[in-house]
């Protein structure tokens, strides 16, 4: 018998006043997967995400995460969570071993284990040289880490991760990466946000694509690049109108960036490359993600909704 899903959430919405931040979400996370939430500023993945992590109650709309409800059950939801906020809520004042260690302690883990497992994290994250220092001198990647680590104190089963690796530098991107594979590998469920297209495709099972409160499109990566977008894209710099009539009806589709900016999408290279040497043009490249999100909203993921 498979085991029960990390998280199954059916119709959730939920409203700030007159804006609706989510509208009909239905989201399944299998036991052991990474699934990515992938979409504009202002998508709702965030909230999402903040409802999940007890964080943010919802209006409407089936929950269970862990096979709890995290509206009637949160404190021993929390006690199976760790949570990476966008926001650094780091005590700035304390050092990089006293953050973690305080943190075990609002789970009730004895001293002894919280040093244990302090002195894991510390290795873990590669922040055992900093371990002394008070977190207002680490860099911004340093402390990104930092919170990461904290956030694995407990032993999570499922980790939550809102936008884990923005402003960092490539080098501790790859870090994370590599650290968020090694808790994939020990049985960790994960859930996160990102605007990079590359660590979805890195790190996700499945990415569910969100615009204005509602997923749009879900679905293993490299799949649902496939069937929006096919094989491969271009960007032309060139008047849009010519491209847009001689793509239409035909095997290369066309989207406008601008007056004289046009993405094309084709199923093959050699296609994609007649098209543009047809017209004394020349680009093309892998589809990505962020050509499928550009095809059903006509925006870039990072903007803003």
């Amino acid at each position: 018998m498979s085991a029960a899903p990390a998280v199954h959430v059916v119709g959730l919405r939920k409203r700030y006043g007159t804006v609706v931040a989510v509208d009909g979400v239905d989201l399944t996370v299998e036991t052991g997967s990474c699934v990515g939430l992938l979409g504009p500023n202002g998508a709702g993945k965030t909230t999402a995400l903040r409802i999940l992590s007890c964080l943010a109650t919802r209006d409407a709309g089936e929950v269970s995460v862990l096979g709890l409800d995290p509206a009637r059950e949160p404190r021993a939801l929390k006690r199976r969570l760790g949570v990476v906020t966008q926001d650094n809520t780091l005590d700035l004042e304390l050092t990089v071993r006293e953050n973690l260690v305080v943190f075990a302690r609002y789970f009730g883990i004895r001293d002894a284990d919280a040093m244990r497992r302090t002195e894991e994290l510390l290795q873990f994250m590669e922040i055992s040289e900093r371990a002394e220092h008070r977190v207002d001198r680490l860099s911004g990647g340093m402390q990104r880490r930092l919170q990461i680590a904290r956030a694995l104190v407990s032993d999570p089963e499922l980790v939550v991760l809102d936008e884990p690796t923005t402003g960092l530098d490539p080098h501790a991107r790859h870090i994370v990466w590599e650290r968020l594979r090694r808790l994939r590998a020990d049985g960790a469920t994960l859930l996160l946000t990102t605007h990079y297209m590359d660590e979805a495709a890195q790190l996700c099972d499945r990415v569910a694509i969100m615009n204005a409160g509602r997923v749009i499109a879900e679905g293993p990566p490299e799949q649902l690049v496939a069937r929006t977008v096919g094989a491969w894209a271009g960007t032309i710099r060139a008047p849009a109108e010519p491209l847009l009539r001689a793509a239409n009806g035909g095997p290369i589709a066309a989207h406008r960036l601008g007056d004289e900016l046009v993405a094309i999408f084709g199923p093959s290279h050699d296609a994609l490359a007649q098209f543009a040497g047809d017209r004394g043009l020349e680009l093309s490249r892998p589809a990505s993600l962020e050509d499928v999100f550009l095809v059903l909203t006509g925006a870039q993921l990072g903007e803003d909704a």
